[in-house]
């Protein structure tokens, strides 16, 4: 029986393990998991989304204070249209952080950013081409073009002295969508270097309606696979979403996939920015814990686990410190249901948003916690203590658990040495 480790994926001059692992912000795909990825031969991301609290807990910076300072009189007003980022500073946290991630890289494999375009930050294309730019000022290996279609994207940066040197991909959930990018960026005579078609079982934002369930990743590549074919064109395809094992990915290799990306096995890694307690809240997860939900104010179903505590919270809007959702005109679908829930009950001293979510503040907080439709399954994959909690893994341990395992096993860890 074949394993993953059987197959190559081909990136550029670079030969790699077929694995990457997908980037989930707010820093959860730490540096630390990423090295762990390219120092084994396979694709590791971190991820821009809000960068500046990411260089503020990583570096000790003070991005997030001195734009709350900033603009603090805004505070109680509705009207956000005025809360901007400073370029400069988003282009200095960003560098901050992809620099001091590619300055510790080793082994064979390779370090990409994922960058969502609904990060929209009160100016869409000014933000996108600053966070983009700066990527690739710093060194960055390849970038993830993610959440949404990114048709103007590569138009921000064609000019850029790396556009055709960094290594640049689309995640997209239909063949409708690769197509419109595509189309769209033509002109530039410029391929995607790898598309990620991610299915219905994916964690975070989907690229689904809430009829998620009637869709089938395998359905959904073998599609992207026969349309490049028969438009003789050669870009390597990485399912994504439910690929819960080796095995998992030799069946998608076989049907010709270049690779595959996964993520919610590494949720529980040591090196995953998850907090200790959020990592025990994701093993003890069972299959009715898990639910796909509307709370997100950028317009997309989110797969979390159902027990989040930013689900239902009604935080104030701290757009003065963060923002990131904010849309060109400086609005967020959040801030008109918290406005609306004020409203009705004046006299309340907490109130409680059932329909949207603080996305900034609450990923912020590690209070959403997203998960693919198997995390249920994680337990299956370590020790429990005779505490009840469960061990945590390396990130090696499961990476090379998917590169090496057959007959859809899963490797269990050695047990961890008790305290004397």
């Amino acid at each position: 029986m074949k394993r993953l480790d059987d197959f190559r994926l081909r990136m550029g001059q670079h030969e790699l393990v077929p694995l990457m692992i997908g980037g989930m912000g707010v820093d959860i795909s730490s540096a630390d998991l990423a090295l762990e990825a390219a120092r084994l031969g396979g694709i590791g991301h971190i991820s821009d989304a809000m960068i500046k609290t990411v260089a503020d807990r990583r570096y000790k910076t003070k991005y997030v204070k001195n734009k709350q300072a900033l603009y603090k009189a805004n505070v109680e007003s509705h009207d956000k249209s005025e809360v901007k980022f400073n370029l400069g500073h988003l282009a200095e946290a960003t560098r901050l952080h992809v620099e001091a991630t590619m300055s510790r890289k080793t082994g064979p494999g390779q370090i990409f950013i994922n960058c969502m375009e609904k990060l929209t930050m009160n100016a869409p294309k000014e933000t996108l081409k600053v966070r983009l730019g700066a990527a690739m000022d710093a060194g960055i290996d390849g970038i993830s073009l993610a959440a949404g279609l990114h048709l103007g994207s590569l138009a921000l940066i064609e000019d850029h002295p790396r556009f055709r040197d960094v290594r640049i991909g689309i995640i997209v959930s239909s063949l409708r969508a690769l197509q419109l990018f595509l189309k769209k960026n033509a002109r530039l005579n410029r391929l995607p270097d790898f598309v990620v078609v991610e299915g219905p079982l994916a964690g975070g934002h989907l690229g689904f309606g809430m009829d998620w369930a009637q869709y089938d990743l395998a359905t959904i590549v073998a599609e992207i696979l026969a349309w490049l074919k028969a438009e003789q064109l050669d870009i390597p395809v990485l399912p994504a979403g439910g690929i819960f094992t080796g095995s998992d990915a030799v069946r998608f290799m076989e049907m010709g996939a270049a690779g595959v990306q996964v993520a919610t096995r590494f949720t529980v890694t040591r090196e995953c920015g998850l907090p200790a307690e959020v990592k025990q809240e994701y093993f003890k997860a069972s299959e009715d814990d898990i639910e796909v939900n509307q709370i997100s104010p950028t317009g997309y179903p989110m797969r979390m686990i159902k027990a989040s505590p930013g689900i239902g919270d009604g935080i104030r809007p701290n757009c003065e410190a963060y923002g990131y959702l904010l849309d060109a005109n400086g609005q967020c679908a959040y801030i008109t249901a918290y406005n609306r829930e004020v409203a009705a009950h004046p006299d309340e001293r907490r109130i409680s948003v059932k329909d949207k979510t603080c996305l900034c503040t609450q990923m912020r907080n590690f209070a959403i916690w997203t998960c693919g439709q198997l995390a249920w399954r994680l337990k299956d994959t370590t020790l429990q203590r005779p505490d009840g909690s469960y061990q945590l893994l390396s990130a090696e341990h499961v990476f090379k658990d998917y590169q090496f395992s057959t007959e859809g096993r899963i490797a269990q860890p050695a047990p961890e040495a008790l305290p004397a």
